[in-house]
């Protein structure tokens, strides 16, 4: 009789809880969007019209607090060339500001052309892209955070088989 022992743990066990807020910078607005406990769906939540630094902080802190968030995920405008100019540099800045004033990690994610398809999606809607400002930032910071959690999870897809003998 065969006295090796295989044992097979997979992904499947419960998921841990995650909370993650996804934010689309703008001079003028700040989209945010969050994501289902599981970490599948990210969905628009609000947008914030930007006035100062404290008061954009404490209506974040605010979303943060009641969706118990454990971190931003923040969209860096890079050039089409891929290098980073004085939009993602002033992005940048306001998030190390962020992250610090909330004492939350922030990862950052590729931005280019998602207020493009936010945009797109409103037109599919049949709505008008220059009267959804606040939308538009919404549903990018939506596909911010939803392309990161995709990252997430393609990451997090192996399974592990263990033998023993």
């Amino acid at each position: 009789m065969d006295s090796r022992r295989i044992s097979v743990i997979s992904q499947e066990q419960p998921k841990p809880f995650i909370s993650a807020l996804g934010l689309d910078f703008g001079r003028k607005r700040i989209g945010v969007a969050g994501c289902d406990r599981t970490g599948l769906i990210a969905t628009g939540i609000t947008t914030i019209e930007r006035t100062s630094f404290e008061q954009d902080v404490e209506q974040i802190r605010q979303i943060v607090n009641e969706r118990e968030v454990q971190i931003l995920v923040m969209g860096l405008p890079y050039s089409m060339d891929g290098s980073l100019g004085f939009q993602a540099r002033q992005v940048q800045k306001f998030t190390k500001r962020l992250a610090k004033a909330l004492n939350l990690p922030v990862e950052y994610m590729d931005e280019r052309l998602t207020s493009f398809q936010a945009e797109q999606l409103l037109i599919a809607e049949n709505r008008s892209p220059s009267r959804h400002k606040g939308l538009i930032d919404r549903k990018a910071a939506a596909l911010i955070l939803q392309q990161w959690l995709d990252v997430k999870r393609a990451n997090s897809l192996s399974s592990v088989a263990a033998i023993e003998y």
